[in-house]
Protein backbone atom coordinates (compact mmCIF):
# COMPACT_ATOMS: atom_id res chain seq x y z
CA UNK A 1 0.00 0.00 0.00
CA UNK A 2 1.59 3.27 -1.11
CA UNK A 3 0.47 6.75 -0.11
CA UNK A 4 -2.78 7.60 1.61
CA UNK A 5 -5.88 5.60 0.68
CA UNK A 6 -7.71 8.94 0.61
CA UNK A 7 -5.34 11.78 -0.25
CA UNK A 8 -7.72 14.62 -1.13
CA UNK A 9 -11.29 15.49 -0.16
CA UNK A 10 -13.27 18.44 -1.54
CA UNK A 11 -16.75 19.29 -0.27
CA UNK A 12 -19.13 21.66 -2.03
CA UNK A 13 -22.42 22.73 -0.43
CA UNK A 14 -22.38 19.65 1.80
CA UNK A 15 -24.18 20.07 5.14
CA UNK A 16 -22.72 23.23 6.74
CA UNK A 17 -19.68 23.40 4.45
CA UNK A 18 -19.95 25.74 1.46
CA UNK A 19 -16.47 24.71 0.35
CA UNK A 20 -13.85 22.68 2.16
CA UNK A 21 -10.65 21.05 0.91
CA UNK A 22 -8.65 18.58 2.98
CA UNK A 23 -5.38 16.86 2.05
CA UNK A 24 -5.09 14.09 4.66
CA UNK A 25 -1.98 12.08 5.32
CA UNK A 26 -1.76 8.29 5.37
CA UNK A 27 -2.18 7.87 9.13
CA UNK A 28 -4.20 9.76 11.72
CA UNK A 29 -6.48 12.59 10.60
CA UNK A 30 -7.77 14.61 13.55
CA UNK A 31 -10.68 17.04 13.22
CA UNK A 32 -11.23 19.36 16.18
CA UNK A 33 -13.65 22.19 16.81
CA UNK A 34 -16.66 23.25 18.78
CA UNK A 35 -19.96 21.41 18.59
CA UNK A 36 -21.66 22.37 15.34
CA UNK A 37 -18.39 23.11 13.52
CA UNK A 38 -19.05 20.30 11.04
CA UNK A 39 -16.62 17.62 12.18
CA UNK A 40 -19.09 14.76 11.87
CA UNK A 41 -20.25 16.19 8.55
CA UNK A 42 -16.75 15.64 7.17
CA UNK A 43 -16.79 12.02 8.36
CA UNK A 44 -20.22 11.59 6.78
CA UNK A 45 -18.82 12.84 3.47
CA UNK A 46 -16.04 10.24 3.63
CA UNK A 47 -18.58 7.53 4.48
CA UNK A 48 -20.43 8.36 1.25
CA UNK A 49 -17.40 7.12 -0.68
CA UNK A 50 -18.85 3.67 0.10
CA UNK A 51 -22.17 2.13 -0.98
CA UNK A 52 -25.24 3.02 1.03
CA UNK A 53 -26.51 6.14 2.76
CA UNK A 54 -23.49 6.94 4.89
CA UNK A 55 -22.97 6.99 8.63
CA UNK A 56 -26.15 8.97 9.32
CA UNK A 57 -28.26 6.96 6.84
CA UNK A 58 -29.78 10.24 5.66
CA UNK A 59 -31.57 10.81 2.37
CA UNK A 60 -29.44 12.71 -0.17
CA UNK A 61 -31.83 15.64 -0.18
CA UNK A 62 -31.07 16.29 3.49
CA UNK A 63 -27.32 16.62 2.87
CA UNK A 64 -27.32 19.73 0.66
CA UNK A 65 -26.36 22.95 2.43
CA UNK A 66 -29.29 25.15 3.29
CA UNK A 67 -28.95 28.35 1.30
CA UNK A 68 -26.79 26.61 -1.30
CA UNK A 69 -27.49 25.86 -4.94
CA UNK A 70 -29.67 22.88 -4.09
CA UNK A 71 -27.33 19.94 -4.66
CA UNK A 72 -24.01 18.93 -3.12
CA UNK A 73 -20.69 17.52 -4.25
CA UNK A 74 -18.02 15.30 -2.70
CA UNK A 75 -14.84 14.81 -4.73
CA UNK A 76 -11.94 12.66 -3.60
CA UNK A 77 -8.66 11.22 -4.77
CA UNK A 78 -8.30 7.61 -3.63
CA UNK A 79 -5.87 4.76 -4.25
CA UNK A 80 -3.13 7.29 -5.12
CA UNK A 81 -4.67 8.74 -8.29
CA UNK A 82 -8.27 7.57 -8.81
CA UNK A 83 -10.84 10.40 -8.93
CA UNK A 84 -14.10 9.51 -7.17
CA UNK A 85 -17.05 11.88 -6.92
CA UNK A 86 -20.56 11.67 -5.57
CA UNK A 87 -23.37 14.11 -4.98
CA UNK A 88 -26.72 15.34 -6.21
CA UNK A 89 -28.02 17.84 -8.73
CA UNK A 90 -30.38 20.64 -7.76
CA UNK A 91 -32.85 19.25 -10.31
CA UNK A 92 -32.83 15.80 -8.64
CA UNK A 93 -31.92 16.34 -4.97
CA UNK A 94 -32.81 12.82 -3.82
CA UNK A 95 -30.82 10.96 -6.47
CA UNK A 96 -27.20 10.40 -5.54
CA UNK A 97 -24.82 10.12 -8.48
CA UNK A 98 -21.41 8.42 -8.44
CA UNK A 99 -18.53 8.90 -10.86
CA UNK A 100 -15.13 7.21 -11.00
CA UNK A 101 -12.53 8.77 -13.28
CA UNK A 102 -15.33 10.89 -14.71
CA UNK A 103 -17.53 7.95 -15.75
CA UNK A 104 -20.92 7.28 -14.15
CA UNK A 105 -20.95 4.06 -12.15
CA UNK A 106 -23.21 2.34 -9.58
CA UNK A 107 -22.35 2.98 -5.95
CA UNK A 108 -21.88 -0.77 -5.56
CA UNK A 109 -18.54 -0.47 -7.42
CA UNK A 110 -17.00 1.89 -4.84
CA UNK A 111 -15.45 -0.91 -2.71
CA UNK A 112 -13.11 -1.63 -5.62
CA UNK A 113 -11.28 1.57 -4.69
CA UNK A 114 -11.86 2.26 -1.02
CA UNK A 115 -13.12 0.48 2.08
CA UNK A 116 -14.69 2.67 4.76
CA UNK A 117 -15.80 1.63 8.27
CA UNK A 118 -17.11 3.81 11.06
CA UNK A 119 -18.13 4.06 14.68
CA UNK A 120 -20.33 6.93 15.86
CA UNK A 121 -22.07 7.65 19.16
CA UNK A 122 -25.25 6.24 17.60
CA UNK A 123 -23.50 2.89 17.10
CA UNK A 124 -23.21 2.54 20.88
CA UNK A 125 -26.82 1.29 20.98
CA UNK A 126 -26.14 -1.46 18.44
CA UNK A 127 -26.62 -4.33 20.89
CA UNK A 128 -30.04 -3.15 22.10
CA UNK A 129 -31.39 -1.97 18.74
CA UNK A 130 -33.60 -4.14 16.48
CA UNK A 131 -31.89 -6.89 14.48
CA UNK A 132 -31.90 -4.77 11.31
CA UNK A 133 -29.27 -2.44 12.77
CA UNK A 134 -26.93 -5.34 13.51
CA UNK A 135 -27.46 -6.73 9.99
CA UNK A 136 -26.46 -3.37 8.52
CA UNK A 137 -23.38 -3.30 10.76
CA UNK A 138 -22.44 -6.84 9.72
CA UNK A 139 -23.00 -6.04 6.06
CA UNK A 140 -20.52 -3.15 6.27
CA UNK A 141 -17.97 -5.54 7.77
CA UNK A 142 -18.74 -8.14 5.10
CA UNK A 143 -18.47 -5.63 2.27
CA UNK A 144 -14.87 -4.94 3.21
CA UNK A 145 -14.00 -8.60 2.61
CA UNK A 146 -16.43 -9.31 -0.25
CA UNK A 147 -16.85 -6.24 -2.52
CA UNK A 148 -19.67 -7.96 -4.44
CA UNK A 149 -21.77 -8.11 -1.27
CA UNK A 150 -23.45 -4.75 -1.94
CA UNK A 151 -24.63 -5.87 -5.38
CA UNK A 152 -26.10 -9.10 -4.00
CA UNK A 153 -27.87 -7.15 -1.24
CA UNK A 154 -29.32 -4.63 -3.69
CA UNK A 155 -30.63 -7.29 -6.07
CA UNK A 156 -31.99 -9.47 -3.30
CA UNK A 157 -33.91 -6.60 -1.75
CA UNK A 158 -35.23 -5.43 -5.13
CA UNK A 159 -36.55 -8.91 -5.96
CA UNK A 160 -38.08 -9.26 -2.49
CA UNK A 161 -39.86 -5.89 -2.74
CA UNK A 162 -41.33 -6.83 -6.12
CA UNK A 163 -42.46 -10.22 -4.81
CA UNK A 164 -44.10 -8.59 -1.79
CA UNK A 165 -45.85 -6.10 -4.07
CA UNK A 166 -47.22 -8.86 -6.29
CA UNK A 167 -48.43 -10.92 -3.34
CA UNK A 168 -50.20 -7.89 -1.88
CA UNK A 169 -52.02 -7.07 -5.12
CA UNK A 170 -55.77 -7.28 -5.60
CA UNK A 171 -55.38 -9.74 -8.47
CA UNK A 172 -53.68 -13.15 -8.33
CA UNK A 173 -49.99 -12.78 -9.13
CA UNK A 174 -48.49 -14.41 -12.21
CA UNK A 175 -46.97 -17.64 -10.81
CA UNK A 176 -44.22 -17.69 -13.45
CA UNK A 177 -43.15 -14.17 -12.52
CA UNK A 178 -43.18 -15.10 -8.83
CA UNK A 179 -41.04 -18.14 -9.58
CA UNK A 180 -38.54 -15.96 -11.45
CA UNK A 181 -38.37 -13.48 -8.56
CA UNK A 182 -37.94 -16.29 -6.05
CA UNK A 183 -35.12 -17.76 -8.12
CA UNK A 184 -33.42 -14.36 -8.08
CA UNK A 185 -33.90 -14.09 -4.32
CA UNK A 186 -32.44 -17.57 -3.88
CA UNK A 187 -29.40 -16.75 -6.04
CA UNK A 188 -28.51 -13.50 -4.30
CA UNK A 189 -29.76 -14.56 -0.87
CA UNK A 190 -27.44 -17.57 -0.91
CA UNK A 191 -24.49 -15.32 -1.75
CA UNK A 192 -25.47 -12.88 1.00
CA UNK A 193 -25.74 -15.61 3.59
CA UNK A 194 -22.45 -17.26 2.60
CA UNK A 195 -20.50 -13.99 2.73
CA UNK A 196 -21.95 -13.09 6.13
CA UNK A 197 -21.13 -16.53 7.55
CA UNK A 198 -17.56 -16.33 6.29
CA UNK A 199 -17.08 -12.86 7.77
CA UNK A 200 -18.50 -13.87 11.14
CA UNK A 201 -16.40 -17.05 11.22
CA UNK A 202 -13.14 -15.30 10.34
CA UNK A 203 -13.73 -12.44 12.73
CA UNK A 204 -14.86 -14.69 15.59
CA UNK A 205 -11.75 -16.82 15.21
CA UNK A 206 -9.56 -13.74 15.28
CA UNK A 207 -11.26 -12.24 18.32
CA UNK A 208 -10.99 -15.53 20.22
CA UNK A 209 -7.20 -15.42 19.93
CA UNK A 210 -6.76 -11.77 20.95
CA UNK A 211 -5.13 -11.56 24.39
CA UNK A 212 -7.14 -9.92 27.16
CA UNK A 213 -6.50 -6.20 27.07
CA UNK A 214 -8.11 -2.77 27.23
CA UNK A 215 -10.82 -3.63 24.70
CA UNK A 216 -13.33 -6.34 25.59
CA UNK A 217 -13.28 -9.45 23.39
CA UNK A 218 -16.50 -10.24 21.57
CA UNK A 219 -17.90 -13.62 20.63
CA UNK A 220 -19.83 -13.55 17.35
CA UNK A 221 -22.45 -15.82 15.80
CA UNK A 222 -24.92 -15.44 12.94
CA UNK A 223 -28.44 -16.36 14.00
CA UNK A 224 -30.92 -17.54 11.39
CA UNK A 225 -31.58 -20.46 9.11
CA UNK A 226 -28.77 -21.25 6.68
CA UNK A 227 -29.75 -20.40 3.12
CA UNK A 228 -29.31 -22.95 0.31
CA UNK A 229 -30.43 -21.87 -3.16
CA UNK A 230 -32.69 -24.81 -4.05
CA UNK A 231 -34.26 -25.14 -0.63
CA UNK A 232 -34.77 -21.38 -0.27
CA UNK A 233 -36.57 -21.04 -3.61
CA UNK A 234 -38.84 -23.95 -2.66
CA UNK A 235 -39.55 -22.47 0.78
CA UNK A 236 -40.49 -19.15 -0.80
CA UNK A 237 -42.87 -20.85 -3.24
CA UNK A 238 -44.53 -22.82 -0.45
CA UNK A 239 -44.84 -19.72 1.72
CA UNK A 240 -46.60 -17.45 -0.75
CA UNK A 241 -50.00 -17.56 0.94
CA UNK A 242 -48.48 -17.03 4.38
CA UNK A 243 -46.36 -14.12 3.16
CA UNK A 244 -49.34 -12.56 1.38
CA UNK A 245 -51.31 -12.58 4.65
CA UNK A 246 -48.33 -11.20 6.60
CA UNK A 247 -47.61 -8.54 4.01
CA UNK A 248 -43.90 -9.39 4.00
CA UNK A 249 -41.48 -12.25 3.34
CA UNK A 250 -41.07 -14.29 6.52
CA UNK A 251 -38.02 -16.35 5.61
CA UNK A 252 -34.60 -15.49 4.23
CA UNK A 253 -31.30 -13.77 5.06
CA UNK A 254 -33.12 -10.48 5.69
CA UNK A 255 -34.31 -12.07 8.95
CA UNK A 256 -30.82 -12.95 10.25
CA UNK A 257 -29.28 -11.41 13.35
CA UNK A 258 -25.74 -10.97 14.66
CA UNK A 259 -25.40 -12.37 18.19
CA UNK A 260 -22.60 -10.77 20.23
CA UNK A 261 -21.34 -11.91 23.61
CA UNK A 262 -18.75 -10.60 26.04
CA UNK A 263 -16.28 -13.50 25.88
CA UNK A 264 -14.45 -12.77 29.11
CA UNK A 265 -17.68 -12.45 31.11
CA UNK A 266 -19.74 -15.03 29.25
CA UNK A 267 -22.86 -12.94 28.77
CA UNK A 268 -24.77 -11.25 25.97
CA UNK A 269 -23.46 -7.85 24.89
CA UNK A 270 -26.94 -6.40 25.40
CA UNK A 271 -26.52 -7.07 29.13
CA UNK A 272 -23.10 -5.43 29.37
CA UNK A 273 -22.56 -1.95 30.75
CA UNK A 274 -22.43 1.04 28.43
CA UNK A 275 -18.65 1.20 28.79
CA UNK A 276 -18.27 -2.50 28.09
CA UNK A 277 -20.46 -2.21 24.98
CA UNK A 278 -18.27 0.64 23.68
CA UNK A 279 -15.17 -1.50 24.32
CA UNK A 280 -16.76 -4.50 22.55
CA UNK A 281 -17.55 -2.40 19.49
CA UNK A 282 -14.05 -0.98 19.37
CA UNK A 283 -12.57 -4.45 19.72
CA UNK A 284 -14.70 -5.77 16.84
CA UNK A 285 -13.85 -2.87 14.53
CA UNK A 286 -10.13 -2.96 15.31
CA UNK A 287 -9.90 -6.72 14.80
CA UNK A 288 -11.88 -6.45 11.58
CA UNK A 289 -9.68 -3.66 10.22
CA UNK A 290 -6.60 -5.82 10.84
CA UNK A 291 -8.31 -8.82 9.22
CA UNK A 292 -9.20 -6.79 6.13
CA UNK A 293 -5.67 -5.45 5.78
CA UNK A 294 -4.20 -8.95 6.01
CA UNK A 295 -6.60 -10.57 3.56
CA UNK A 296 -6.88 -7.81 0.96
CA UNK A 297 -3.56 -5.99 1.30
CA UNK A 298 -5.50 -2.74 1.77
CA UNK A 299 -6.29 -1.25 5.16
CA UNK A 300 -9.77 0.24 5.47
CA UNK A 301 -10.33 3.90 6.23
CA UNK A 302 -11.64 4.12 9.80
CA UNK A 303 -13.96 6.92 10.91
CA UNK A 304 -14.14 7.24 14.71
CA UNK A 305 -16.53 9.99 15.73
CA UNK A 306 -16.05 11.28 19.29
CA UNK A 307 -14.48 7.98 20.36
CA UNK A 308 -11.46 9.44 22.17
CA UNK A 309 -13.63 11.55 24.47
CA UNK A 310 -15.33 8.45 25.89
CA UNK A 311 -12.12 6.55 26.69
CA UNK A 312 -10.02 6.92 29.80
CA UNK A 313 -6.37 7.99 29.20
CA UNK A 314 -5.09 4.39 29.38
CA UNK A 315 -7.55 3.06 26.80
CA UNK A 316 -7.06 6.13 24.62
CA UNK A 317 -3.30 5.55 24.56
CA UNK A 318 -3.89 1.85 23.80
CA UNK A 319 -6.19 2.79 20.91
CA UNK A 320 -3.61 5.14 19.38
CA UNK A 321 -0.87 2.52 19.76
CA UNK A 322 -2.95 -0.20 18.12
CA UNK A 323 -3.90 2.02 15.17
CA UNK A 324 -0.42 3.42 14.60
CA UNK A 325 0.84 2.44 11.15
CA UNK A 326 -2.32 0.47 10.29
CA UNK A 327 -3.90 2.77 7.74
CA UNK A 328 -5.83 6.00 7.70
CA UNK A 329 -7.95 6.79 10.77
CA UNK A 330 -10.14 9.88 10.98
CA UNK A 331 -11.07 11.01 14.51
CA UNK A 332 -13.09 13.91 15.85
CA UNK A 333 -13.13 15.74 19.17
CA UNK A 334 -13.84 19.08 20.73
CA UNK A 335 -10.58 19.17 22.68
CA UNK A 336 -7.14 19.17 21.09
CA UNK A 337 -5.72 17.73 24.30
CA UNK A 338 -7.48 14.41 23.61
CA UNK A 339 -4.99 13.73 20.80
CA UNK A 340 -1.72 14.78 22.45
CA UNK A 341 -0.57 11.17 22.32
CA UNK A 342 -0.37 11.22 18.53
CA UNK A 343 2.90 11.90 16.71
CA UNK A 344 3.75 14.89 14.55
CA UNK A 345 2.85 12.89 11.44
CA UNK A 346 -0.87 13.14 12.22
CA UNK A 347 -2.91 15.50 10.04
CA UNK A 348 -4.57 18.02 12.37
CA UNK A 349 -7.44 20.14 11.09
CA UNK A 350 -9.28 22.76 13.14
CA UNK A 351 -12.82 23.50 11.94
Amino acid sequence: MSGAPLSRLVLTDFRNHATLTIAPGAGFVVLTGENGAGKTNVLEAVSLLAPGRGLRRAMPGAMARQGGAGGFGIAATVADDVAVATGTLASAPDRRLVRVQGAATPATTLPEWLTVLWLTPATDRLFVEPAGERRRFLDRLTLALAPGHALHATRYEAAMRERNRLLAGDRPADPDWLTALEARMAEHGTALDAARHETVTLLAERLATVPAGPFARAGLALIGEAVAADGFAQALAMGRRRDAVAGRTLTGPHRADLAVTHLDKGRAAALASTGEQKALLLGIVLAHAELVAERTGRAPVLLLDEVAAHLDPQRRAALFMRLEGRGQTWMTGTEIALFEGLGEEATRIAL
